[in-house]
C-alpha cells in the first residue's frame, strides 16, 4: 500500500507531519499517557514533537532523516500510540 493511501485512525497529515490531538480527564492522565508514548518512542528510536497543556497533548510525527516528511516510521509510531490510547480514557 502506498504511504499516501495509508490512514491511521484519528491522525491527519498537516504540513508534512502526521498529527493528532488528545484530551484526557486531567493532567495526571495526560502525563501518564506521555510517559507510555515516551517509552514506545525510545524503543522505536523515533521521537515525536509534542506539547502538553494541562489535560491536552498534541503530537506531530515527521521523519527528520527523510527531510521532515511523513514516512513509514511515523505511521508505525502512530499505530503504536493508538494502541496505547485504546487503554486510556482519551477523547
Amino acid at each position: 500500500m502506498d504511504e499516501a493511501e495509508f490512514v491511521v485512525p484519528g491522525w491527519r497529515v498537516v504540513d508534512d507531519c502526521l498529527c493528532r490531538d488528545f484530551e484526557f480527564a486531567d493532567f495526571s492522565a495526560a502525563f501518564a499517557f506521555m510517559t507510555r508514548v515516551a517509552l514506545l518512542a525510545e524503543q522505536s528510536e523515533h521521537h515525536p514533537n509534542w506539547a502538553n497543556i494541562y489535560n491536552k497533548v498534541s503530537i506531530q510525527l515527521t521523519t527528520h532523516d527523510a527531510g521532515n516528511t511523513v514516512t513509514g516510521k511515523d505511521y508505525g509510531l502512530a499505530l503504536g500510540i493508538n494502541q496505547i490510547v485504546d487503554g486510556d480514557i482519551a477523547k
